[in-house]
């Protein structure tokens, strides 16, 4: 297997762009975020580009086979992680999806399977590792605490990256905000832009009005967005605060993430017996597949505390 190498993508699709421009048009129409657009517009750039006019003498989505696709993964799997293998698969078969029913052609991947994921460990945190990472945003400017706040926030929720970062903020008006900081409650907008609230601790409350009693003195105090830039600087971007957690995470040596976050909350959760059905609802999935997946994490570690009490000496 291989293993995911940054480099470079081509993604000039040349006569098939004219298909993918088409198909961008589909998703946006369908209401697809601005990622997921993306996601699945490069996949198919990217695999008309590096291998039907790379390696084919393929000029028109006709003319592909399952061959192609299958030629495709064997490169992609030589290359890359499976899982980042797998997702591209399932990028690239939601363009064939939309072109064979829009056509009215056969779909060359409708018998095809997506390559197979390993079984990994799922990464989380230890107590240690959390605590150094708070630590080294704890103080009284507004860096330290907004840095403070957006961590408590992550460990206590498990939100997406994307999630919050588009938290929405404005003390006047309960109607204009998305966080209610009496109840303890977001008001979350996720994939596919499905809303869900979800609860927060009593410490990510208290980090989080600490937060915003220095927040009110920022230049961009009445933007409705809740993070805002350091130096009265406007509001930090999903990418901002992914630098941010990775700076902070290099500054006291431990590996983090905001994804690992997420893991981390659903981990804990499901090891200390809450329920299946709530952490879907929490999370915002409509799928059991993750489920299964930090289920089993979390049954190895309670495995693990078993093998301590029974066979301790």
């Amino acid at each position: 297997m291989g293993t995911h190498r940054r480099r470079p993508k081509n993604l000039q699709a040349g006569s098939f762009q004219a298909a993918i421009n088409s198909f961008a048009l589909h998703l946006n129409a369908e209401g697809k975020s601005p990622k997921t657009v993306r996601t699945y517009v490069e996949a198919t750039q990217w695999f008309a580009a590096a291998h039907l006019r790379d390696k084919t003498t393929r000029t028109d989505w006709d003319d592909v086979i399952p061959d192609d696709v299958r030629a495709w993964m064997v490169w992609l799997l030589d290359a890359y992680s499976d899982s980042y293998a797998n997702n591209q698969y399932r990028a690239l078969q939601q363009f064939f999806r939309w072109w064979s029913d829009d056509e009215e052609l056969p779909n060359p991947m409708a018998k095809l399977r997506p390559p197979s994921v390993g079984e990994k460990v799922v990464p989380v945190f230890t107590e240690d590792e959390l605590n150094k990472l708070l630590r080294s945003c704890e103080g009284r400017t507004f860096v330290q605490r907004r840095d403070f706040a957006i961590l408590t926030l992550f460990r206590s929720t498990g939100l997406r990256l994307s999630e919050l970062a588009g938290i929405t903020y404005d003390p006047d008006d309960q109607d204009r905000s998305d966080l209610d900081l009496m109840r303890r409650e977001l008001l979350v907008t996720g994939k596919g832009n499905k809303q869900r609230i979800v609860r927060f601790g009593h410490g990510a409350a208290r980090a989080t009005d600490r937060y915003i009693r220095v927040r009110n003195k920022h230049t961009y105090a009445s933007n409705h967005a809740l993070w805002l830039g350091t130096n009265n600087r406007p509001p930090m971007t999903a990418n901002g605060i992914y630098q941010m957690v990775a700076r902070r995470g290099e500054e006291c040596g431990v590996a983090v993430n905001p994804h690992k976050f997420r893991h981390h909350f659903s981990h804990t959760w499901l090891d200390r017996g809450g329920a299946e059905g709530d952490l879907m609802e929490l999370n915002g999935w409509t799928s059991p597949q993750m489920l299964r997946r930090y289920g089993k994490s979390a049954a190895s570690k309670r495995a693990r505390r078993t093998y301590d009490r029974i066979m301790e000496d």
